[in-house]
């Protein structure tokens, strides 16, 4: 394994920009096996087990931090919370940004995914579920789950509120954010540690590996796995030797049992 160091100095660059991106742990709906998008839900027992032992990984790599950005989404605020913990980082300061937030899942939000399966077949599920540019259902002002209807939103134009969101929806808030307000953090010398969903950060590694949209829809996240980036002075990802493909970053932690949670992920709608 090359340190830091001399993997840029392989690469050329002046300086390397450290970032930790995480998923949540599991929450109550994905041990319910229920659409999420930006439904607030809790951690299940098991999530806070894993978010624990996330930043258990993230202390053992010695990794340092400044600045910490999650969702407005509790399930991300308490991984986050457990991993600052565990690497003694409470101190340091956390911005929470709906840009951030997980996919909106329109009228799927709060339907058992089998069940969806069974009624709308395999295959139509599939694409709402992994394609990049087909969104499911909207929903409409009345749902409860329209974030017009939820006080934490209430101030945001309601132009920035989904009905529903594809990945490529998805990506037209986060990269925006990440380059705006995220990239000048690390420019400035900062390392970042970033809470999120598995769809707000597929977007974002998307973008940071220029990966090709049919090549996203078969990616997969698991929770509350530290997936460590480091970037040259341009933002481009310097990879690690052990990523698992198509990333370039590196996950922490047994391979062979991150590959195994990878694979579980594509499972939940059978």
């Amino acid at each position: 394994m090359y340190t830091l160091a001399a993997r840029c100095a392989r690469r050329g660059v002046r300086q390397a920009h450290t970032v930790l991106l995480m998923r949540h742990g599991e929450s109550v709906w994905n041990l319910a096996n229920k659409f999420t998008g930006w439904h607030d839900v809790a951690l299940s027992e098991k999530g806070h087990e894993e978010a624990i032992e996330g930043g258990k990984l993230v202390a053992a790599e010695g990794l340092k931090f400044d600045i910490a950005y999650t969702s407005v989404l509790k399930r991300a605020i308490r991984t986050l919370d457990h991993a600052l913990e565990e690497t003694d980082h409470m101190w340091i300061p956390v911005v929470k940004a709906w840009q951030l937030n997980e996919r909106h899942y329109g009228m799927l939000q709060g339907l058992d995914k089998k069940e969806t399966v069974a009624k709308h077949g395999s295959d139509q599920v599939q694409i709402w579920r992994r394609s990049y540019d087909v969104p499911p259902p909207p929903l409409d002002e009345s749902s409860e789950y329209y974030p017009g209807n939820d006080v934490r939103y209430q101030y945001l134009d309601k132009k920035c509120l989904p009905f529903t969101e594809s990945l490529e929806l998805t990506a037209a808030r986060v990269v925006p954010y990440w380059q705006q307000v995220i990239v000048p953090e690390l420019k400035a010398g900062k390392n970042i540690i970033i809470a999120a969903h598995g769809n707000s950060l597929r977007a974002l590694v998307q973008y940071l590996d220029a990966i090709p949209n049919d090549v996203i829809a078969e990616l997969n996240i698991p929770t509350a796995t530290p997936l460590l980036y480091h970037l040259d002075d341009d933002m481009n990802p310097i990879p690690f030797e052990e990523a698992i493909a198509p990333l370039t970053g590196k996950y922490l932690g047994d391979l062979d049992a991150i590959r195994a949670r990878i694979e579980g992920v594509k499972k939940q709608t059978g």
